[in-house]
């Protein structure tokens, strides 16, 4: 039988959903929700299939303990390299110079995996996912910083005890060697990055900023790049041409994935604005159409990163998870405004042209283990996770939708969220009330009263990263695995 319920079933969560007069009240089968009458616009039932090109063939997926695996065998790749390479001895200068070619060779690999995690190649983006990629970006971005700054306070201690110096002459020294001055340049960009990256800086610069300076990083890798291989951390042409090699594979593969693929499919599907629909006060969703989109093969919990041709907008290219599945050609997303950006987004005319990146996101079905599943959202997070509602397999009873919003007022695709559930026959409840208020809907026992065989059940989760962290501590806590939890903040992709 189908369960649609816009209450939480728990006398205690009456407060936060319905009067508590109501609440009292003996409960009621719902009426089944009329369906409302379909919008060829909004709503495109699915075409007929035409002779079209072929669709491109799935890419692979590469999970994330081989990733780890692959650049811990580098590493040790790398560290090999410089064993052989090393000569002992017991001499202090000698020391400072070992370390000090240990340490940059392991910053250049180090800076090497950063920008291929950021290369946004289908096999890592769709098996890794673009969160934890961007996670491992970051903590490995203040690795290779260290790395490199121990690489330059070595090589300063060497030199200056080779030459019987201090440190300020051996400064002005090294710094007369052309290979030494592009390192420091590259030295400085890496720091600039590093600083308006740190979360205190982050949050009070425009993101279009942030971008910019997080570009240079490619600049201060290819300084970093001459600095080795005209310096004396690399011994032998062999050496010289494998570490030449690496650089050159990442470089086509950035080039080729983030400049070549997008321009390509930008021409080729000659994807265009169809529609604007007002979703809610602050919310749209936009309607975007273009040339064989079903080639992209986009599957509903995976996302694509925005670029719409018109002033204002045109500078920056962001991450929107789509909010229907792929139908007729046409993608949907939908957008909160949060910011000017998206503010934005809300203007925007049929016919603006738009460029997406993508698909991207591991939040699909081939995460999941378990029949039943909990589909678990918060706020405009509930975008990939309506797709996904709507989509993934499942009888009557297989499928649950916890919807946590402020208040009615703040639910977004309500309509179509009930249809969904009727239709199915999946359990759908909305968790209304303020994030400070003394009930905690999201709490284990709060979990375990609506979904009772919870410990069973796969979690797809998205929300804000707050809301996300204690949903997660509190299903780890009434008996989900942590594998079992299946989430990813889009809003670092």
């Amino acid at each position: 039988m189908p369960h649609v319920t816009t209450e939480a079933p728990h006398p205690l969560y009456a407060p936060l959903s319905v009067p508590v007069k109501a609440a009292a009240e003996p409960r009621r089968r719902p009426e089944p929700p009329r369906r409302p009458e379909p919008e060829p616009r909004r709503r495109p039932a699915p075409a007929a299939r035409r002779p079209g090109p072929e669709p491109e063939p799935e890419p692979p997926r590469l999970s994330p303990d081989r990733l780890r695996t692959a650049v811990v065998a580098g590493a040790g790749a790398v560290a090999l390299c410089w064993g052989v390479q090393a000569r002992p001895s017991a001499r202090l200068d000698a020391l400072f110079a070992t370390g000090a070619h240990l340490t940059g060779l392991l910053a250049g690999y180090g800076v090497l995996v950063m920008l291929l995690l950021m290369a946004r190649i289908p096999a890592l983006e769709h098996g890794v996912g673009a969160d934890r990629l961007a996670r491992w970006h970051a903590h490995g971005g203040r690795y290779a910083l260290g790395l490199v700054a121990a690489h330059g306070l070595l090589a300063l201690c060497g030199y200056a005890v080779h030459t019987g110096t201090d440190l300020l002459t051996a400064v002005q020294g090294l710094l007369g060697y052309p290979w030494v001055a592009a390192a420091c340049a590259g030295t400085v960009l890496f720091v600039a990055v590093g600083v308006t990256s740190a979360g205190a800086v982050r949050g009070r610069i425009r993101h279009e900023t942030w971008r910019r300076v997080h570009l240079l990083t490619h600049l201060a890798a290819a300084l970093g790049f001459v600095h080795q291989l005209a310096g004396p951390d690399l011994v032998g042409p062999f050496t010289r041409w494998i570490w030449a090699m690496a650089h050159a594979t990442v470089g086509v593969l950035l080039v080729w994935y983030r400049i070549v693929v997008p321009v390509r499919r930008a021409l080729r599907h000659d994807l265009r604005v169809v529609e604007v629909v007002t979703e809610g006060p602050d919310t749209v969703s936009v309607l975007v159409r273009g040339r064989g989109v079903a080639e992209l093969q986009a599957e509903p919990g995976q996302f694509f990163r925005w670029r719409f041709l018109r002033p204002g907008l045109r500078s920056t290219a962001l991450p929107f998870s789509l909010s229907a599945p792929v139908r007729d050609d046409t993608l949907r997303i939908t957008v909160k405004a949060i910011g000017d950006h998206t503010r934005r987004i809300r203007r925007l005319r049929p016919g603006t042209r738009v460029v997406a990146t993508g698909p991207f996101g591991a939040l699909t079905a081939h995460r999941r283990t378990r029949r039943k599943v909990l589909l678990l959202a918060g706020g405009v997070g509930i975008t990939p996770l309506r797709a996904l509602f709507e989509t993934l397999d499942g009888g009557p009873g297989d499928l649950t939708l916890l919807y946590r919003a402020s208040d009615a007022g703040a639910v977004v695709l309500r309509e179509e969220l009930e249809a969904i559930a009727y239709e199915r026959g999946a359990a759908l409840h909305f968790l209304l009330g303020r994030s400070d208020d003394p009930f905690d809907p999201l709490a284990p026992r709060a979990l375990r009263d609506l979904v009772p065989d919870l410990a069973a059940h796969d979690v797809y989760l998205c929300g804000p990263p707050g809301m996300a962290r204690a949903a997660t501590a509190s299903l780890i806590k009434a008996g989900v695995p942590a594998g079992r939890i299946h989430s990813e903040d889009f809003s670092h992709a």
